[in-house]
């Protein structure tokens, strides 16, 4: 068992499925903690959870229909308007404005808690924009590949079915029809729960987009793409009402899109859920479901919740204060900035005291409190991998379920759910308080039918037609080849500066003192390339002083260095989560956890050149497997190929700066600098099995410059540059200048003249080379940025 439950942790930690409690600058994200037993639900339990699930989620619906049309509810008192006009949540601008499709609500959650005898309660409802779809696909993978045999022999239903027709519903009701554009609307990297909507995003094959991406023109959503805008036809909203359009929401959001409220009041957009709906969140609703269940739907209610008592009625408020020690303090207007909101406090965990000091704010404000009836929920066994004495435990747990829309007006319950473990100190089930997650089976009185959502045939055995593929090329928003343009100069950049880093350590500590025309040309690529401050000693000045300094600074973020380089490179890739493979981001994680870790081992101690030259190896063999990734298991489109653009104008600046210094120097006339100038080109192999061992700079130039076989030559990087500049210019609308033409590729015939000698001095026409390769480099990357990577479309009007 603790060996299963360490490969489910290797497993999760491999994926990076990370939870953010504290998400900031510093990217501290805490791995998605998963126990290693499923919690099973039986049939008979999950037929009561499904049918009172679906008569709640239609109930909701129909709510929402009558807050946002007719108000009849209102009017007749069956619900108080402090609940719903006095909601923050509540949007005024979408009243009279029929949803997309004609359902306001497409993904909902259920938080359920089963109570002594085995009755499930309904403690809490999510209808803003619900999390944990991601994870419950993350959790039963984990799980199932512990027990592959259970999970067959259990009959445990399968979950792929509901994912695929909540996505084809999307498609059918919105605008664009089955060939509907459809995106996921999320806050960004430093959301909590970003790693989820970039695996929900990738699974459901729907474009992950932040609120920069897209734009509204004549009342229409567009996705501002590399090469124009898109058309986006339905919205998966992952981003809270509040901040989803500035222009009518929150003035000081940037998360949202200007004008998207007035696009879909105009009908040219489904969203999922319909913005409003974040009033239906409020626990004091609660105690109102029972009767408006037998008034709308004009049903008894199959799921009850948890008694509920709403203070803001003074009956309500005078029954419930005597038992404060009993119950849960809930906020009426949770995670509300202009409305009182607090955090729950659970009775039978206070004492007298904090319980009085309760009672007297309740009465202060007794709108903005609402009181639950506190129900110990069942507990679920877990494994505790103790090393010591492993052992089953009792967790108390909360099942979140969710109904999905798979037509009008029609929903299905996702047969299975995320169960949270509660954390024992703060009474509640939390993830941002450190609880827990377990997998959920809900079990089946027979097999499942394997349902692979392909149609193999016909009962007659005659084959189907095959229908016309529908194609549409991977859109990559102008956001997001900004990122994998500097995904790729990191990646180079990183691999520059381990090199030289090494390079400079070796050259130092080697048998061979360097000279003075080496030390101050290593000198010059230690400051230009970030790897010491502008104040440091010169090696000339004090080798030993300017070998610590180095050392020390390999992990300092403040320094334009190596960690700095490695942490940016994180930054970039988590911004592209959906767009790269598991083994890409473990490589681009395990480089800079690994560089962290090495680096914090050398500075506790006096540090030497060995031991960083180690530590640097480490990290090296993580970038190799960054490039490799990026190599062989990207697709290959126009948003690779600024990757790769990416990556060729960082060496060739990096490359053509070195030897150019070289040469300034002098020191590639000295036997250390030549070869140092061979390992920062990663050609010492090649140049000795074509040159034997000689020491002609002719030799060096034509290898490292204009040679076209080499990978690391400025000759190839021109080439390939050249090429890909090429094949996006092919995709580009107008007639737009075709940056390619820019570039100078050298041939065979050009090694005389770059070996020259003229007025200007030594080796003037290489160097004139070398200086222009450095400004076109720079030159290209002002000109991509301004052409890809701030398009929005010519605005022609005002929103």
């Amino acid at each position: 068992m603790n060996r299963s439950s360490a490969l489910i942790k290797r497993q999760l930690r491999d994926n990076g499925v990370t939870y953010n409690i504290y998400a900031d600058d510093s990217d501290k994200q805490r791995p998605w903690p998963l126990d290693l037993f499923p919690f099973l639900v039986s049939s008979e339990d999950w037929k009561h959870i499904e049918a009172g699930v679906l008569q709640r989620v239609r109930l909701l619906d129909t709510v929402m229909a009558d807050v946002y049309g007719e108000r009849r509810l209102l009017k007749d008192g069956l619900l108080p308007a402090a609940l719903v006009q006095g909601h923050p949540d509540y949007l005024r601008a979408m009243h009279g404005a029929p949803p997309v499709g004609g359902a306001y609500l497409h993904i909902v959650a259920f938080d359920l808690a089963r109570g002594p005898e085995g009755q499930w309660w309904v403690v809490s409802q999510r209808t803003q924009a619900p999390s944990g779809l991601g994870y419950m696909l993350e959790n039963r993978l984990a799980v199932t590949s512990q027990f592959p045999r259970a999970f067959q022999a259990m009959n445990v239903r399968r979950l792929a079915a509901t994912y695929r027709a909540l996505i084809a519903n999307l498609k059918r009701l919105a605008p664009g029809g089955p060939d509907a554009h459809i995106a996921m609307l999320t806050p960004g990297p430093l959301n909590e729960t970003y790693f989820e909507q970039s695996y929900l995003a990738r699974y459901l094959g729907v474009t992950l987009v932040e609120g920069s991406d897209l734009t509204v023109r004549n009342e229409r959503l567009y996705l501002k793409t590399l090469h124009g805008l898109q058309a986006v036809h339905g919205l998966i909203k992952r981003v809270d009402d509040a901040f989803i359009d500035p222009l009518e929401t929150r003035p000081d959001s940037r998360l949202g899109v200007p004008g998207l409220l007035q696009a879909i009041r105009a009908g040219n957009v489904l969203v999922a859920n319909a913005p409003g709906a974040g009033f239906l969140e409020s626990s004091a609703l609660l105690g109102f479901i029972p009767e408006l269940t037998r008034r709308l739907l004009g049903e008894s209610l199959q799921l009850p919740a948890l008694h509920t008592w709403w203070c803001g009625e003074p009956a309500a408020l005078n029954a419930v204060l005597p038992r404060l020690g009993q119950c849960v303090i809930k906020p009426t207007y949770p995670w509300s900035l202009s409305r009182g909101t607090f955090d729950v406090g659970v009775g039978p965990l206070m004492s007298p005291e904090v319980l009085q000091s309760w009672a007297q704010a309740i009465k202060r404000a007794p709108d903005e409190h609402t009181i639950q009836a506190y129900l110990p929920p069942s507990q679920v066994p877990t494994w505790h991998d103790d090393h010591h004495t492993p052992r089953i435990v009792p967790r108390s747990a909360i099942l979140r379920v969710f109904a999905v829309s798979d037509g009008k007006n029609s929903w299905q319950v996702l047969p299975g759910g995320m169960t949270r473990l509660v954390n024992a100190s703060a009474g509640l089930a939390s993830m941002a308080m450190g609880g827990s997650s377990v997998d959920t089976w809900v079990l089946h009185d027979e097999p499942p039918r394997e349902d692979s959502g392909m149609n193999v045939g016909t009962s007659s055995g005659s084959t189907p037609p095959v229908p016309a593929l529908v194609q549409r090329e991977s859109l990559i928003t102008s956001r997001a080849a900004e990122n994998l343009f500097w995904l790729g100069r990191y990646t180079e950049r990183a691999e520059n500066s381990f090199r030289l880093a090494r390079i400079i350590l070796q050259t130092l500590n080697g048998d061979e003192a360097p000279s003075y025309s080496v030390l101050m040309w290593l000198g010059q690529l230690a400051n230009s390339d970030g790897l010491v401050s502008g104040g440091t000693a010169s090696p000339l000045d004090d080798r030993y002083e300017f070998e610590r300094t180095l050392i020390r600074s390999l992990s300092d973020l403040n320094v334009s260095g190596v960690g700095y380089t490695l942490r940016s490179l994180r930054q970039a890739g988590a911004a592209l989560r959906e767009r790269l493979s598991h083994e890409h981001w473990s490589f681009i994680k395990e480089a800079e956890d690994r560089f962290r870790t090495d680096c914090g081992e050398l500075l506790s101690h006096s540090p030497s050149s060995s031991d960083a030259i180690r530590a640097l190896t480490h990290s090296s063999n993580a970038l190799a497997g960054i490039t490799g990734a990026q190599n062989d298991r990207m697709w290959r489109d126009d948003g690779w190929c600024l990757l790769f653009v990416g990556r060729q104008i960082e060496r060739l600046t990096s490359l053509a700066n070195a030897l150019s210094l070289g040469f300034k120097t002098n020191a590639v006339h000295d036997a250390a600098g030549f070869a140092v100038v061979l390992d920062l080109f990663d050609s010492t192999i090649s140049f000795h099995a074509r040159y034997q061992r000689s020491s002609a700079i002719d030799a060096l130039i034509e290898h490292v410059v204009i040679n076209q076989q080499n990978p690391r030559s400025l000759g190839l990087v021109t080439q390939a540059l050249t090429t890909r500049l090429q094949h996006l210019q092919q995709n580009e609308r107008g007639n737009v200048e075709d940056l390619s033409l820019r570039l100078r590729v050298l041939r065979p015939g050009d090694l005389p003249g770059l070996c020259e000698t003229s007025d200007l001095g030594e080796f003037s026409h290489l160097q004139g080379y070398l200086s222009q390769s450095i400004q076109t480099g720079n030159d290209l990357s002002l000109a991509l940025s301004l052409r890809h990577f701030t398009h929005s479309g010519e605005a022609r009007q005002s929103v």
